[in-house]
């Protein structure tokens, strides 16, 4: 699966954090970069929208309910500090910081240990995918 949230360490009101470990053997080291792997900055943003997608759905009351799926409206002022390597460890903090309509508007921290190694802001709205059917 493609799951970059091992774990939710806290969540208190319009903040989330989680965990992910970068094991050695996943897939995509082996072609970024062979001999010397690095974990994709795409799939640490990836870890930012899914741990937002879980606030997402502790605040509403549950994923895939009447009221749709997270989606993935935006992303801005995307900013990479460090590498992370295979076998590290990182925690991945998510905050609501504004709400209108459909829309949530967040930011995203990447941290290994005590060093930042991302910082994004991103919006998401929950919707129903075109297709889906009401219950």
């Amino acid at each position: 699966p493609f799951l970059f949230v091992d774990k939710i360490i806290s969540h208190e009101s319009d903040v989330l954090v989680a965990q992910r470990t970068w094991r050695a053997e996943e897939d995509f080291y082996k072609g970024h970069y062979p001999g010397a792997p690095i974990t994709p900055g795409v799939l640490l943003c990836e870890s930012v929208f899914q741990a937002g997608a879980l606030l997402m759905a502790k605040l509403l009351g549950g994923a895939g309910g009447q009221r749709g799926v997270p989606l993935l409206t935006k992303v801005t002022d995307v900013r990479f500090r460090l590498p992370v390597y295979p076998g590290d460890t990182t925690t991945i903090e998510v905050r609501r910081k504004e709400t209108m309509g459909d829309f949530h508007f967040m930011t995203g921290t990447v941290k290994n240990g005590d060093k930042r190694v991302l910082h994004l802001e991103f919006s998401v709205a929950w919707k129903k995918p075109e297709g889906q059917v009401a219950p």
